[in-house]
C-alpha cells in the first residue's frame, strides 16, 4: 500500500529499522490527531520489516481507554505470542519471577518493578539474537502505566539490540504542544497532507471520482487521510460523477467518529457484539464470544462486522479495523448498554483466571456504591503493588472508594490511594486525594494518617517548615495514645525540620516525642537530635549523652533492620550527624537498593545525597561515579512517571549528581565545574563545597567569609558544618586570625571526642596543632596521623601530612619532610585534587627535592574507557557473569557483550581470564567522577 505525501515519515521509519537491523535498536514516537494516518504509518513498518532482507519477527499491541487502569495488560498482549514456559524459563531467576509476577503467573513482590523491564530487555534481546524485531505499539497514550513505564525502560536501553520500537500517539489537537507521553523517545508528528498528495490518494482509492469532485473532497477534507478516505466510502454514485452536490462538511476526526458510530447503530444485534468487543479490548475472542452470547449476540454478528469493514477476525481473536471504530463502538452505546457489557465479560471469566480485571468490568458496571465490588478493587489494588504497577494501584484505590458507601471507607481507600502516590513521586495527585479524604472523615487516627501524606507532599514541594508544623499539629494529640502514625510523622518531622535548619522546630518535635510511649528507639534518637544542636550551640557542652543515643539508635537500626523506611532515612541521617562514614555507606547503601526495588523514588535522593558525600570524602571515586550514574538513570526512568508531579523526583536526583559533581570540582580546582553543578543542583551545602574550592585555590579569608556567613543561619547550620571545620580552622590560620575559629574548634573537638571517630579525631589533632602553642605542634601532628591510619578519609590524611610537612620545613628540618610531602604529593594527584598537589609540589621543591622526583600516580589502565565501559569490565574482571552484570547495570546482555568488546582491545586483552589478571591494576581514579 503507497503512502502518499509521506516521504520524509518514510524515510525516517526505514531509518529506524535499518539501523536496528545492523544491530543499533531505538525507538520512535509518531504522534497526531486521530485519522491523521498513525496507525497506517505503523502498517507500513509492518510491511518494510517482513519484506527485509532477513525475517523479522513483528510483535504488536494497542492502548485501549477500557484497559488502561490493568496492569501490565498492554505489554502484555505485545509479548502474548512469544511469552513461552521456555522463553520465561531460559530468563535469569530474579527476572523471570518478576515477569511472571507483573503477569500474575507466579506471587509478585512491589520490589520486582525494575526486574520487570530489565526481564523485558533481557527477552527482547535474547529474541533479536535470533532474527530481528520490531515492536509497534498504538495508542500509546491509552496503554496502562505500568506497561508503559516498562517499555519506555527498555525504548532507553536498545543500543547494541537488533530491535525497533514503534509507539504512536494521539494529540487531542492537530497543534498540540502537551508534554511527550513517551519522554526521552525522538518524536516524529505528523501533519496533514498537501494538496498535491491528497489529491494522489484520491486517485488511488477511487479513480472514477468526477475531476471537479475530487477537487472538492481535497479543498474540504484539509488534507486528512481518513476523512478522505471515508468520504470516497460514503459517496453516492451521482455525487462521485458530480451529478449530485458533495455535503457542505467533509467526515474530520469528531465527525468520523460519529459516521463510525451511525455505521455500527444499523448493524443489530453485531452492535452488541462489537460493544462486548470493545469493552473487552484484549481481543480474545473466546471471551469475547462468551460474554456476547450472555447478551443475545453470537460468531454471525462479528462476522457481519467483519463483513462490514470494521474489525478482522482471526481463530483466536478480534481486532479492530481502526481505534476510533472501537471508541465509536464504545462511546456509542448508552451507560446502561455498557454496563450490561462489563457484566457479561466479568461473568465469561468463571474460572477465575483474572480477578483483578473481573473486579474493573464489575466496576464499570456498577450503577452506585457497592460495598462489595469496592473491596474486590481495594484487593485489585494492592495486587497492583504487589506486581508494581503502581499508577494502576492507586486507580483501583480511587475507583474503590468512589464505589463504598460508608464515609469512612471512602477515606480510607483514598488514603491508600495517596500512599501510593506519594511514595512513587506523584506529588500533586497524592495532595489532592489527601484533601479529598480529609474531607470525608473526622477519625484522629486516619487523618493523622493523611496529615502524613500532606506532610510529605509539602516537604517534597520544597516548604520543610510548613511540613514539620503540619505534622506536628496532627501528631501531638496523638502523642499519648501512640497510635500507629505517630512516630513516623515525628521522624518526618524532624527531617523536615532540619531541611528548613530551624533548631527550635526540632525541639518541638523532640518535645512531642517526650510523650510518646516509653522504650521506642526513634523517640530517643529525636530528642538527642535535639540535644545535639544544643550541645554545639554552646560549644560542644553536654554533647556525649546525645552522640551516644544517636549511636544506640543507629546500632539498633542495623542491628534488627526494621521494616520503617523512615525509620531507616533517620538511621542514615544519624550516621552522618556521628561522622561514622562505615554505618553511612552501609545503610545508605542498602537502602538505596531498596528505594529502587521498591519504586519509593522521592526518598531516593536523601539516600544517595548522603552517601555520594561520604564516597567522595573517602576516596571511593568509582563509587560516587557510579552513584551520580544511577541518580542520573534513575531520574531519566522517574520522569515517565505520570502526572504533573513526574519531574519533581527526576529533578531531586539529577541535583545529587551535580552535588557529586560540585565537590570533585571543588577539591580539583575547577571553579567553573563546581560553581555551575552547585548552581544546577541548588545545593543547600554549598558554603562549605565553595569554601574548600577557595581554600584549596589560596583564598583563605574569602572561604573563612563563607563559613561565617553560613554559621549565621543558626545552630542546625552550625551541626551540618562540623565536619568541614579542618577547612573553616586552617582558613583562619592562612587569613591570620586563628582566633575567629576558636569556637567552632571547641564544638568541634567535643563531638569529634564524643564520636569516637578516627577520622575526626585526627583532623581535631591536626586543628589543634594548627592553633596551638609550637611545642605542642609536633607531637600533635604525629597523633593525628597516627589516627589517619585508620581513618579511611585519604583527602585529610594528606592534608594533615602536608601541613606536618610545612612545619618541619619551617623548622628547617627538610629531610623528616620530605616523605611526608611526598605521600601528600601522591595521594593528591590520585585524588584528583589539582592545587593541593602544585601546593604539596612547591613544599617538595622547597626542601630540596624537585617535582620530577616526586613519586608519579601509577597510570589507570581502565583511563581508555568510557564510564559504562569501566563498570562492566570491572565487574567481568571480577569473574560476574554477562547476564549478571546486564542485571546490576539495567543493560542487555548483548549491550554488556559489546562493552566488552569495544574495551579489550583498548586494554590491550583478548579474554576474560587476560582481563582478570590485569584487574590488580584498576585504582580508585578522579577519572571516574562527573
Amino acid at each position: 500500500m503507497v503512502l502518499y505525501g509521506r516521504e520524509a515519515e518514510h524515510a525516517a521509519v526505514a531509518g529506524l529499522l535499518a539501523r536496528a537491523w545492523e544491530g543499533r535498536g531505538g525507538a520512535l514516537l509518531v504522534r497526531g490527531v486521530a485519522g491523521i494516518g498513525k496507525s497506517e504509518l505503523l502498517a507500513e513498518a509492518a510491511r518494510r520489516a517482513r519484506t527485509a532482507g532477513s525475517e523479522v519477527r513483528v510483535l504488536r499491541t494497542t492502548g485501549t481507554e477500557a484497559e488502561s487502569v490493568l496492569p501490565f495488560a498492554g505489554l502484555h498482549l505485545l509479548l502474548r505470542p512469544v511469552l513461552t514456559e521456555d522463553r520465561l524459563a531460559a530468563l535469569p531467576g530474579p527476572q523471570s519471577s518478576a515477569l511472571r509476577g507483573a503477569f500474575g503467573l507466579a506471587e509478585a513482590s512491589p520490589e520486582d518493578r525494575f526486574r520487570i523491564g530489565l526481564a523485558v530487555l533481557t527477552l527482547l534481546s535474547d529474541l533479536a539474537a535470533e532474527q530481528p524485531l520490531l515492536c509497534l505499539v498504538d495508542d500509546f497514550q491509552w496503554l496502562d502505566p505500568s506497561s508503559a513505564e516498562t517499555l519506555l525502560f527498555t525504548a532507553r536501553r536498545l543500543g547494541d539490540e537488533r530491535v525497533a520500537l514503534l509507539l504512536a500517539a494521539r494529540d487531542d489537537l492537530p497543534d498540540d504542544g502537551g508534554p511527550s507521553p513517551a519522554p526521552g523517545v525522538p518524536e516524529l508528528r505528523l501533519a496533514s497532507l498537501a494538496p498535491g498528495a491528497a489529491a494522489e490518494l484520491l486517485a488511488d482509492r477511487a479513480p472514477d471520482l468526477a475531476d471537479g469532485v475530487r477537487a472538492t473532497v481535497v479543498e474540504r477534507s484539509a488534507g486528512h487521510p481518513l476523512s478522505l478516505v471515508e468520504t470516497v466510502r460514503s459517496l453516492t454514485p451521482a455525487q462521485r460523477a458530480g451529478a449530485a452536490p458533495i455535503p457542505a462538511e467533509l467526515p474530520v476526526p469528531a465527525r468520523l467518529l460519529e459516521g463510525y458510530r451511525a455505521r455500527i447503530e444499523g448493524l443489530g444485534t453485531a452492535r452488541t457484539a462489537l460493544l462486548v468487543a470493545a469493552a473487552e479490548s484484549g481481543g480474545e475472542l473466546r471471551t469475547v464470544l462468551a460474554a456476547a452470547r450472555a447478551l443475545g449476540a453470537g460468531p454471525e454478528d462479528l462476522r457481519t462486522a467483519e463483513r462490514a469493514g470494521l474489525v478482522t477476525l482471526t481463530d483466536a481473536a478480534v481486532a479492530f479495523r481502526h481505534p476510533l471504530v472501537l471508541a465509536a463502538a464504545y462511546q456509542g452505546a448508552d451507560p446502561a448498554e455498557r454496563a450490561a457489557a462489563h457484566r457479561a465479560l466479568a461473568g465469561a471469566d468463571d474460572a477465575g483466571r483474572d480477578p483483578d480485571r473481573t473486579a474493573w468490568h464489575l466496576a464499570a458496571a456498577a450503577a452506585g456504591p457497592d460495598e462489595e465490588v469496592a473491596a474486590r478493587l481495594d484487593r485489585a489494588g494492592e495486587s497492583a503493588w504487589e506486581r508494581g504497577a503502581f499508577a494502576a494501584s492507586a486507580a483501583a484505590h480511587r475507583r474503590a472508594s468512589e464505589l463504598s458507601p460508608l464515609s469512612f471507607d471512602r477515606a480510607r481507600r483514598l488514603l491508600s490511594a495517596a500512599q501510593v502516590s506519594v511514595v512513587t513521586g506523584r506529588i500533586a495527585q497524592a495532595d489532592r486525594l489527601a484533601r479529598q479524604a480529609l474531607e470525608l472523615t473526622e477519625d484522629r487516627t486516619l487523618r493523622a494518617w493523611l496529615g502524613m501524606v500532606r506532610g510529605a507532599v509539602e516537604d517534597a514541594g520544597g516548604n520543610p517548615r510548613t511540613a514539620a508544623y503540619l505534622l506536628l499539629d496532627h501528631a501531638e494529640p496523638l502523642a499519648g495514645s501512640d497510635p500507629g502514625p505517630v512516630v513516623p510523622m515525628l521522624v518526618l518531622a524532624a527531617r523536615s525540620a532540619w531541611a528548613a535548619g530551624d533548631g527550635a522546630l526540632i525541639g518541638r518535635v523532640a518535645a512531642v516525642a517526650s510523650g510518646v510511649r516509653p522504650g521506642r528507639p526513634a523517640t530517643a534518637a529525636l530528642s538527642a537530635l535535639a540535644g545535639l544542636v544544643s550541645g554545639v550551640s554552646a560549644g560542644g557542652s553536654g554533647v556525649n549523652g546525645p552522640m551516644a543515643a544517636l549511636r544506640s539508635f543507629v546500632d539498633e537500626i542495623r542491628g534488627h533492620n526494621p521494616d520503617s523506611h523512615l525509620l531507616r532515612l533517620l538511621a542514615v541521617d544519624c550516621a552522618v550527624l556521628l561522622g561514622d562514614d562505615e554505618a553511612v555507606l552501609g545503610l545508605a547503601t542498602a537502602e538505596a537498593a531498596r528505594c529502587l526495588a521498591r519504586s519509593t523514588v522521592l526518598s531516593l535522593p536523601e539516600v544517595l545525597r548522603p552517601l555520594g558525600d561520604v564516597q567522595v570524602a573517602t576516596g571511593r571515586a568509582r563509587e560516587a561515579a557510579a552513584t551520580a550514574a544511577e541518580a542520573e538513570d534513575t531520574a531519566c526512568s522517574t520522569a515517565d512517571a505520570a502526572g504533573p508531579a513526574g519531574p519533581l523526583p527526576a529533578r531531586r536526583l539529577t541535583a545529587v549528581a551535580d552535588r557529586i559533581a560540585a565537590r570533585v570540582a571543588a577539591l580539583a580546582g575547577d571553579e567553573e565545574k563546581c560553581r555551575a553543578a552547585l548552581e544546577r543542583s541548588a545545593d543547600e551545602d554549598s558554603a562549605a563545597v565553595l569554601a574548600l574550592l577557595d581554600l584549596g585555590l589560596g583564598r583563605p579569608e574569602r572561604a573563612l567569609r563563607r563559613f561565617e556567613d553560613a554559621l549565621r543561619g543558626g545552630p542546625v547550620a552550625a551541626v551540618v558544618l562540623l565536619p568541614a571545620t579542618g577547612d573553616l580552622v586552617e582558613a583562619a590560620v592562612r587569613a591570620g586570625v586563628p582566633e575567629r575559629a576558636a569556637g567552632p574548634l571547641a564544638a568541634f573537638t567535643a563531638w569529634a571526642e564524643a564520636g569516637g571517630q578516627p577520622w575526626a579525631a585526627a583532623v581535631a589533632l591536626r586543628c589543634a596543632a594548627l592553633t596551638g602553642p609550637e611545642e605542642a605542634a609536633e607531637e600533635r601532628y604525629a597523633a593525628a596521623l597516627d589516627r589517619h591510619r585508620a581513618a579511611g578519609r585519604p583527602f585529610e590524611g594528606a592534608r594533615t601530612e602536608l601541613l606536618y610537612g610545612e612545619w618541619l620545613r619551617r623548622a628547617r628540618r627538610r629531610t623528616e619532610a620530605r616523605p611526608l610531602l611526598r605521600n601528600a604529593l601522591e595521594a593528591f594527584e590520585r585524588l584528583g585534587a589539582v592545587p593541593w598537589a602544585e601546593r604539596a609540589r612547591g613544599e617538595l621543591r622547597a626542601v630540596g627535592e624537585t617535582a620530577s622526583a616526586a613519586p608519579e600516580a601509577r597510570p589507570d589502565p581502565l583511563a581508555a574507557l568510557t564510564p559504562q565501559e569501566r563498570q562492566v569490565v570491572r565487574l567481568a574482571a571480577a569473574g560476574t557473569s554477562n547476564r549478571d552484570i546486564a542485571a546490576r547495570l539495567f543493560l542487555s546482555p548483548r549491550t554488556v557483550e559489546y562493552h566488552l568488546y569495544k574495551a579489550y582491545p583498548k586494554l590491550g586483552v583478548g579474554s576474560r581470564r587476560e582481563l582478570a589478571a590485569l584487574a590488580g591494576g584498576f585504582e580508585e581514579s578522579p577519572a571516574d567522577l562527573p
